[in-house]
């Protein structure tokens, strides 16, 4: 196991390097310069005023007067320093805006996950035991129309409902904190932070619990149809034995499998519900920073989240062994 999990992590050095590769060309090849939108947005000037030796100055300010191979080779380096150099927008240093708003997201993210295993695995099993009956098929057109609706659908109503509109004002539909909270006791703050995440949570939970635990409902039943489940059966076990121990352990792989990309995509897709919700998350962070063409910031995000998705993919594989002990990274002797 150490030494498997040594390779893999040795692999993350070209497989990082090829990603800062695409993601540096992206950037470079996207619509719009940059240094007139910052010119713009800071003096209040129109673009044809902007004369050619203020954009040579501004570029050189920023670095953007040197060889793209050059600005390449800077920016890993940075990268592998974890300096992702400073933001067009404001000159913070980006590593700064980014600690300040990860954090955010990842709680966010991670409580939203937990939730969506905790509930879709039990569903699914459900589902695949009751298969063909009326209330599994009522529950299947319910997951459904669930997984159809759009997030920011969903949270527009969600508001409109309980979020203070024309109905109830229950929960809180702005920031994570009330004003003032953050004097509060830590017991206290945190009650108030949990309060305030329970819509964007829930937005970010019913769409991929519906998709996770049809899932879930399929690959169990793909396994109680191979023979060893038969034979367990046959020899009369108890039917709640079969499922739990001999079925359910093989019909998670899958399960595992999604989870290497649930975590990035997730951080991808709390852009709309952090704007809807003015959490001030790292998606958040990159719409804004892709109005304003702030490339250091953009690149930065999308290298932290392709980096995410190789730990995701890593430790999925790890869950494997413990999952189904057919699986062995050990060197067969």
């Amino acid at each position: 196991m150490r030494d498997y999990i040594i390779k893999r992590l040795l692999l993350l050095i070209p497989t990082m390097l090829g990603i800062t590769i695409i993601t540096f060309a992206i950037i470079q090849l996207a619509p719009g310069n940059p240094v007139e939108r910052k010119l713009q947005l800071d003096q209040g000037i129109q673009a044809e005023a902007i004369t050619q030796q203020i954009v040579e100055e501004t570029k050189k300010l920023y670095g953007l007067d040197k060889p793209i191979y050059v600005r390449y080779w800077i920016w890993v380096k940075q990268i592998f320093t974890l300096d992702f150099g400073r933001s067009y927008k404001d000159h913070r240093p980006v590593i700064d805006k980014i600690a300040e708003r990860l954090p955010i997201t990842l709680t966010l993210n991670l409580i939203s996950i937990f939730f969506i295993y905790l509930i879709s695995i039990p569903i699914g099993v459900w589902s695949a035991v009751k298969h063909g009956t009326p209330t599994e098929r009522t529950n299947t057109f319910f997951l459904f129309i669930l997984y159809s609706i759009p997030s920011f659908w969903m949270a527009m109503i969600l508001i409109f409902f309980l979020g203070g509109g024309e109905y109830w004002d229950i929960f809180p539909v702005y920031g994570i904190l009330s004003p003032g909270a953050e004097n509060y006791p830590l017991f206290k703050k945190a009650i108030n932070f949990l309060w305030h995440i329970v819509l964007p949570v829930f937005c970010l939970t019913y769409g991929s619990l519906a998709y996770l635990s049809r899932f879930q409902k399929g690959s169990l039943l793909e396994v109680l149809r191979e023979d060893y489940v038969r034979t367990a059966e046959a020899k009369g076990l108890p039917k709640s034995k079969v499922i739990m121990k001999h079925a359910l352990r093989n019909a998670l792989i899958p399960i595992i499998t999604i989870l290497a990309g649930i975590l990035p995509a997730m951080i991808g897709g709390s852009v709309i519900i952090e704007s809807i919700f003015s959490i001030p998350g790292i998606g958040q962070l990159g719409f804004e920073s892709v109005l304003s063409r702030d490339y250091p910031v953009i690149m930065a995000i999308a290298t932290i989240s392709a980096f995410l998705t190789l730990i995701g993919i890593l430790v999925s594989d790890l869950v494997y062994v413990f999952i189904d002990p057919r699986i062995s990274f050990e060197a067969k002797k």
